[in-house]
């Protein structure tokens, strides 16, 4: 496994407010953490939110490389997105609006590509999740 390729790594360390925690991804700082009705600070974004965050970007920066190789001016691109409990499974709703003129076949092609994103192909045939715990340095 040490030889695949990484598509994304975080590094993550809990800050000092009870369920924050600090994010460095690349050169980027972020924070993740509860809302104050769970116990949180509200410091930053909760888990899920972070989650929907990666599916909407990677939809809208994907829409918009097809259409800059088709040439289609999409204009801003916007896009909703919801977890919601069905039941005993959650699901994802996505609803994509397109500010710019474009026709139905190509409304039908976008939405076709939207559901081939990397992080929607991802999210749907689910990703395996190995966990391990290593001392910390200085630690036995």
């Amino acid at each position: 496994m040490a030889d695949s390729p990484r598509l994304a790594s975080v590094h993550m360390t809990s800050a000092p407010e009870r369920y924050a925690q600090h994010i460095r991804a690349g050169h980027h700082t972020l924070v993740a953490d509860e809302p104050a009705s769970l116990g949180g600070a509200d410091a930053g974004p909760a888990p899920y939110a972070l989650v929907l965050s990666g599916l909407g970007a990677c939809t809208a920066i994907t829409l918009r490389m097809y259409a800059e190789r088709k040439g289609w001016e999409l204009g801003e691109i916007a896009i909703d997105l919801a977890i919601v409990r069905d039941g005993d499974a959650e699901k994802i709703e996505r609803t994509i609006r397109i500010a710019g003129a474009i026709t139905e076949e190509q409304r039908a092609r976008l939405a076709e590509i939207a559901d081939k994103t990397p992080v929607t192909k991802t999210i749907k045939r689910g990703t395996m999740i190995a966990t391990s715990f290593v001392p910390t340095p200085g630690q036995a």
